[in-house]
């Protein structure tokens, strides 16, 4: 199965570079930048798991995408999901099948519109990783989870498994991917608007007293995800609790590093989002207070840079 991969950044570049490895064929589509990076560099991979240093991967760019690809692996972050579109679109076959690793809900109606329902896998990655400033890749951690599953009808996809499975990951195939992938919705929102309203770690607001907050927030979510019939299980309400509760912890979502570095963040596909699928009736008020925060800073932000 011939795979592409949109991005070659933490997520994509981390399970693409994983799948090269195991002998997969994977070409990762990536923009200019990016590219002169990994023509110069290669792709390289450092992991507790064991480090990657690929010096030629495939690379492609949209204006150069030509024949079909089986499996489109989509790693890139909300704000960018239409441009992705348009850059792989051509690559797109009858047979192809998507596979999105954004967080939250709305990149799947967007892509069922463009491409069918049919068409497009439920996905999710658990994963914490990043790229630093040589767009080496780091893996932060060693859980390194690939989840993936049909959202009902359509293809068999046995071909898609055993294209994933390979070692360096662990790929699963979900029979409930949706309910998996609000799960982490809940918590990334949770996660996202405790750390970036607050500014601060975990372990920094358990010692300030606020521990509140994130349980109060925890609580919003899940409760807009029960209203829409996915409520969390109580082992992921459990994991998440603990997460966002920990003494000590150095723990932030990765949205307040986006802030600290005055970078675009994902507010309204992960939080904007969660709110909109909220009846009038349910409240949420502390989600509401952390979305206004952000969407304050996304204003001052495009304000100073004169965008």
């Amino acid at each position: 199965m011939r795979i592409l991969v949109v991005g070659a950044g933490a997520i994509g570049g981390y399970f693409g570079a994983r799948l090269i490895a195991a002998g997969r064929d994977v070409t990762f589509l990536v923009r200019e930048r990016r590219a002169k990076q990994l023509d110069r560099d290669g792709l390289v991979v450092r992991s507790p798991l064991g480090d990657l240093n690929l010096p030629t991967p495939k690379l492609v760019s949209a204006k150069d995408l030509s024949g079909e690809y089986g499996l489109i692996i989509v790693s890139s972050k909300s704000y960018d999901l239409e441009s992705s579109i348009e850059d792989f679109s051509q690559g797109m076959g009858p047979d192809s099948r998507v596979l999105p690793l954004l967080n939250g809900m709305r990149h799947l109606d967007v892509l069922d519109a463009r491409f069918g329902a049919r068409r497009v896998l439920g996905g999710l990655a658990r994963i914490s990783s990043t790229l630093d400033a040589q767009g080496r890749i780091h893996q932060l951690g060693t859980f390194n989870t690939l989840a993936f599953g049909a959202r009902g009808g359509g293809k068999p996809i046995d071909d898609v498994a055993a294209a994933l499975h390979v070692p360096g990951f662990e790929a699963l195939s979900s029979a409930n991917i949706l309910h998996e992938m609000w799960e982490k919705w809940v918590f990334i929102a949770a996660a996202a608007s405790t750390t970036s309203l607050m500014r601060a770690t975990v372990g920094d607001i358990v010692a300030a007293g606020a521990q509140d907050i994130p349980v109060g927030l925890l609580q919003e979510c899940a409760a807009i995800a029960a209203e829409n019939g996915f409520a969390p299980r109580e082992a992921a309400s459990k994991a998440g609790l603990s997460v966002l509760t920990a003494p000590d912890s150095a723990f932030t979502a990765s949205m307040l590093r986006d802030i600290e570095q005055h970078g675009r963040i994902e507010s309204d596909h992960i939080v904007g989002d969660l709110l909109k699928r909220a009846s009038k009736s349910l409240p949420s008020p502390l989600l509401a207070t952390a979305y206004a925060h952000m969407r304050a800073y996304e204003a001052r932000r495009k304000r100073e840079s004169g965008a």
